[in-house]
């Protein structure tokens, strides 16, 4: 049975919709709980790249980059891909309305578990409070959502205010813009790997950022830096 909340005039449904199986996750990313023997996953692109997933980062407390992020929203939040939840609980601690979405029953679970508000939705499905968040989010590599940079920023260009921004986690310079297939690889040390089915991914550098923003009809309004992680911020042109 769905239940709807308003968080200051944004309306959100809870409730599982319908459509999805309790224990699917098509994007194959592992958001479930950790054993106590903890498999290594990999992220691995068709063009030879293998990216080890941070699982255990994303299951911690918000890292400095993470907060250097939630420090920039002044408003209602929409954290895109949210995963296990550490950013949208950081936006929620801050005291700002945020509501994380995620593709995966079990990353909403998780999310929800952190006291936050959580949505099991397909970003490019319907979303509440559309063209009136004052940021979203796209962290952790989730500019790669969907395999198609420029038809995801014009997706998310819709969801923030005319004023509002929105901020994505990009590649170190020199990475340029690569699409195509991605899939995970899991297990431990000398057992035999899981191969996670195929999905459209993308890589956006901090160099090829600007380009595809502004085919999306967005500009570069900032970009910043932790450590060795890459920012933008992206507002309206």
């Amino acid at each position: 049975m769905n239940a709807t909340i308003s968080l200051d005039g944004f309306d959100v449904a809870l409730g599982r919709p319908d459509g999805w199986p309790a224990d699917s996750d098509p994007g194959g990313t592992p958001v479930g709980p950790l054993p106590a023997a903890r498999p290594e996953h990999w992220l691995v692109h068709t063009d030879g790249r293998r990216d080890l997933l941070p699982v255990r980062r994303w299951h911690g407390p918000p890292e400095p980059a993470v907060e250097s992020v939630a420090a920039r929203c002044t408003g209602p939040t929409i954290d895109l891909g949210c995963g296990p939840g550490r950013l949208t609980r950081a936006l929620a601690q801050r005291g700002l309305v945020a509501l994380g979405v995620d593709i995966s029953a079990e990353a909403v679970r998780l999310t929800q578990g952190r006291g936050v508000i959580a949505l099991r939705r397909d970003v490019f499905a319907p979303l509440p409070g559309e063209g009136r968040w004052a940021h979203a989010l796209l962290i952790d590599g989730n500019i790669g959502i969907g395999g198609d940079p420029v038809r995801l920023l014009r997706r998310c260009g819709a969801l923030i205010a005319a004023d509002g921004t929105l901020m994505v986690e990009v590649e170190p310079p020199g990475a340029g813009l690569w699409r195509g297939q991605a899939y995970v690889l899991s297990g431990r040390s000398g057992e035999r790997e899981l191969r996670g089915s195929a999905f459209r991914w993308a890589r956006v550098g901090a160099e090829a950022v600007a380009r595809t923003a502004d085919a999306a009809g967005l500009r570069v309004a900032d970009r910043f830096r932790c450590g060795p992680r890459w920012f933008a911020e992206l507002a309206r042109a």
